[in-house]
């Protein structure tokens, strides 16, 4: 699936809940799916800086794509985290790095998180997008 096509995918989900409240629980939901971070990667490195939890991020190549895992210490901050890498892993860096973000204010994330969440959600972008620039670098 392309980037886009899993962004309108999460855009159609978030439209069938009513309220926040809805949301936020489908939020921690998608969190438990989340693919977790090997313990050998949860290491300093790895911490998005800027998060308000602890945040890992560990991404790999795997031919031409790029696969991400991920955990956190906060159920919400897992499940935002799960929604980028569902939209990111498994896609090649080009098209991270060429990725319109519109979806996420579509969904209305930025707007309903606390000031040191939206800061969180804009650091997990930003080394979600530095990954893709590294591997694209070296190809």
């Amino acid at each position: 699936m392309k980037i886009k096509e899993i962004q309108d995918e999460i855009v159609d989900e978030f439209s069938m809940f009513d309220d926040w409240m809805e949301r936020y629980e489908y939020i921690i939901e998608l969190g438990k799916k989340l693919p977790l971070i090997k313990e050998e990667y949860k290491t300093e490195n790895n911490i998005i800086k800027g998060c308000q939890s602890k945040v890992w991020l560990q991404g790999e190549q795997t031919d031409d794509k790029i696969v991400f895992t991920a955990d956190s210490d906060a159920i919400l901050t897992k499940g935002i985290i799960a929604i980028l890498i569902r939209t990111f892993s498994n896609q090649k860096a080009s098209d991270i790095l060429e990725a319109d973000l519109g979806f996420i204010d579509e969904i209305g994330l930025k707007e309903h998180l606390s000031p040191t969440r939206a800061n969180g959600l804009v650091s997990m972008i930003k080394n979600i997008k530095m990954y893709a620039l590294a591997f694209n670098a070296k190809n």
